[in-house]
């Protein structure tokens, strides 16, 4: 007796996976921004009790201060993350001549710059005032720049990585690390009292909306 055969399910488009993945990361960062913007009275009396909790915190293990700051400066920075994304986009025309990869890649990072000092501009949110402060910070506070440039290059080096099929060590490797560096980068921020948490999870949003989309853009547009 011949069975008839189940068709098995389509698999996902990458490309329709993240444009609505971005669509969900950029509605979450909206409201996030409306609620900012709009000073709504839970989200700021959140993000003040959080953040007088971390100050005295940070006040009080000056070790762990240390460590963080040295992290946020050097490791974390958004000027270490573009020279890392530059050094990369210099290895992928130099080794296998992928000129839009690497031009992509770096334009992608350069909208990130953009679009968090527009939004700092736009919104010129206060960073919280300590009378005993254990770092400094210019500009205003809505998005935090380090979390939403951490996430875009680190995600974006991420995705090429898995790409080009990175063997299983190699990757979990690499998920590791970017985890704890864009997880880490927000905390530390937070920790030494330059932003406010929801500043944070701005430019954790944000940074995953870009990252969402430039892979949208790469898999539809690719030569």
């Amino acid at each position: 007796m011949h069975t008839p055969s189940v068709d098995s399910p389509p698999t996902p488009s990458p490309y329709g996976t993240a444009v609505r993945t971005a669509i969900g990361l950029g509605l979450c960062s909206l409201l996030v921004s409306i609620l900012v913007a709009a000073e709504w009275h839970p989200l700021v009396s959140a993000d003040g009790d959080i953040s007088r909790t971390t100050h005295r915190w940070a006040v009080a293990d000056p070790g762990v201060t240390h460590a963080c700051r040295i992290l946020t400066d050097w490791v974390w920075d958004p000027l270490t993350m573009r020279l890392l994304c530059a050094a990369v986009a210099v290895w992928l025309v130099w080794r296998r001549s992928a000129w839009w990869t690497a031009v992509w890649l770096v334009t992608v990072s350069a909208v990130g710059t953009v679009l968090q000092q527009g939004l700092k501009a736009a919104v010129g949110r206060e960073r919280p005032v300590w009378t005993d402060p254990v770092d400094s910070a210019h500009y205003a506070a809505y998005p935090s720049g380090h979390a939403l440039t951490a996430t875009v290059v680190l995600g974006l080096l991420l995705w090429l990585l898995h790409r080009h099929g990175a063997g299983r060590a190699p990757w979990r490797t690499a998920v590791a690390v970017v985890v704890v560096s864009v997880a880490g980068v927000g905390l530390t921020r937070v920790w030494l009292g330059v932003h406010w948490p929801t500043d944070v999870l701005g430019g954790w949003l944000m940074g995953a909306m870009l990252v969402s989309l430039a892979i949208a853009a790469h898999v539809r547009w690719r030569p």
